[in-house]
């Protein structure tokens, strides 16, 4: 679950029943999710996962426990997950398990404001009965003890009294040009994953008229008039209806030169064409190999849409995990050089 604040705020409204959020608090050894994981449980069923398994069978059990309590019930619950719960992992997790209602949505949709502001660690004491979070910048939280990792979403305090959470999305800013079958497909495999997607394309009546609220579309009849306006170090996804059109973003996006990746749809006489007239317009090839054409992972037969947007996909989150230990390589400017 991507961005459970939202997620617990649309639970909540118009007078809903209580909710449950189970949180992986602190992981040792081998564990089927990572610090952060979170589910939401409410009387009807789950939203959200902690890594499914005996695990999360049992954390429901003990949510929906919650749910018939008192308001502002909460637990911390300890796992050995091969002693306890026969699964092979074998490491140890502690589980968060808090209880909301109606009453604490003014503090959820403030610590929304407070993330969209740029205060995006949240503080919440670890302990039955209490509503005290605390919305803090990752100074103040470092100021108090937490050792907050650069991609763990969770750590405990310096005593393990308090829970720190980031909330900041950390998703990254993907420029897709081209709606088309292959377009569509990708956006819904993205869907559910760390992607902030701006959709670029030339026709008109071409987006379809429901969408994730993580897309926001763009007609735009010269596309490559639109890579001025991406944010600096956002990716680009090159697969319109038009070979010239491709052609054309991709010469602007490396005269722009501030994209930190870009990939392009084709085969590979697409790509050797490509690369012959982007050579011809005095692009080196240092600067032309900087365009990663073809795109997917490789091993992968299939042209079905779908299939090619689950080689993308794939291909995307490698990226994300590599860019996450190392800063990328920007697509520079000098196309002479």
């Amino acid at each position: 679950m991507r961005d459970w604040l939202n997620a617990l705020r649309h639970a909540l409204k118009d007078n809903a029943p209580p909710v449950v959020r189970v949180v992986v608090a602190t992981v040792r050894g081998s564990a089927p999710r990572e610090a952060g994981a979170s589910m939401l449980v409410t009387a009807n069923g789950e939203v959200g996962s902690i890594g499914g398994g005996h695990l999360e069978l049992v954390a429901t059990r003990i949510a929906r426990e919650l749910l018939a309590s008192t308001p502002g019930s909460a637990r911390l619950d300890r796992f050995p997950l091969g002693a306890s719960l026969g699964q092979c992992c074998g490491g140890i997790v502690e589980l968060w398990f808090q209880r909301h209602d109606v009453d604490d949505l003014p503090a959820i949709v403030s610590a929304i404001s407070a993330r969209e502001a740029g205060v995006c660690v949240l503080a919440t004491p670890m302990a039955p009965g209490t509503r005290a979070t605390r919305s803090l910048t990752r100074e103040e939280a470092l100021q108090e003890g937490a050792q907050l990792d650069e991609r763990a979403q969770v750590v405990a305090g310096p005593r393990g009294d308090t829970l720190y959470e980031r909330t900041d999305l950390e998703e990254t800013n993907l420029w897709l040009f081209g709606a088309g079958h292959v377009g569509r497909a990708l956006v819904n495999v993205l869907a559910p994953l760390p992607f902030r997607i701006t959709w670029v394309d030339s026709r008109e009546g071409q987006f379809p008229q429901t969408l994730p609220d993580t897309v926001r579309t763009l007609h735009a009849p010269e596309p490559q008039d639109e890579v001025g306006d991406m944010p600096a170090e956002a990716w680009a996804l090159v697969m319109t209806h038009s070979h010239d059109e491709d052609l054309a973003i991709c010469q602007a996006l490396l005269e722009d030169g501030r994209c930190a990746w870009a990939g392009v749809i084709g085969s590979q006489p697409k790509t050797t064409r490509f690369r012959q007239r982007l050579s011809q317009r005095g692009f080196s090839a240092e600067i032309i190999a900087r365009l990663t054409m073809p795109i997917g992972i490789g091993g992968i037969a299939s042209k079905e849409p779908a299939a090619i947007a689950v080689a993308v996909a794939a291909q995307l989150l490698q990226l994300r995990d590599a860019h996450a230990a190392a800063e990328s390589i920007p697509l520079r400017k000098n196309a002479g050089s």
